[in-house]
């Protein structure tokens, strides 16, 4: 039941992020259907996709797209901009989706199903597939995060002559 309730979530978020007009919006949809597809891992078996998914995904990358739509975001009217996005409004339907995630979590942790016997990640583990099999992998991951890094540079950056 688990599966099913975070896989409808993570579709119903996708389709709203891609729907809304309101790149902040679609944002935050964006990370609730993150979040989702991460409890979808846990409740298979992998906790520790399911830790990337959040720290990687829903972590480092959406905090880029924050930071390219605050470079991009440069003006007089940014700051009314900016407010019009922090009404409760805007929280409703995000806040939502997330807090039935977070009761399918802790009900997936508490029943102590298949995904919750024994230790959920071992680090010696971890390391060892980072650097073995799963470098290759690991080190795409990395050029992919800094050439879109670069890219909100260049997308942000003042040029002379430009107001």
């Amino acid at each position: 039941m688990t599966f099913y309730t975070a896989a409808v979530i993570a579709i119903v978020a996708t389709a709203l992020a891609i729907s809304r007009k309101n790149a902040v919006h679609a944002l935050l949809y964006l990370l609730v259907s993150l979040l989702a597809v991460a409890l979808i891992f846990f409740v298979v078996g992998a906790p520790f996709v399911a830790a990337l998914e959040v720290i990687v995904y829903a972590g480092a990358i959406m905090v880029l797209f924050v930071f390219v739509m605050m470079l991009l975001n440069l003006g007089p009217h940014s700051i009314e901009q900016e407010r019009g996005w922090l009404t409760p409004r805007t929280w409703i339907g995000p806040l939502v989706l997330t807090v039935v995630l977070i009761g399918e979590l802790l009900y997936a942790v508490g029943s102590r199903g298949p995904a919750t016997t024994g230790p959920l990640v071992d680090s010696r583990q971890v390391g060892i597939d980072l650097f073995g099999p799963y470098a290759l992998g690991v080190e795409i991951a990395s050029m992919l995060l800094l050439s879109g890094l670069i890219g909100a540079y260049h997308l942000g950056r003042r040029r002379p002559g430009r107001s």
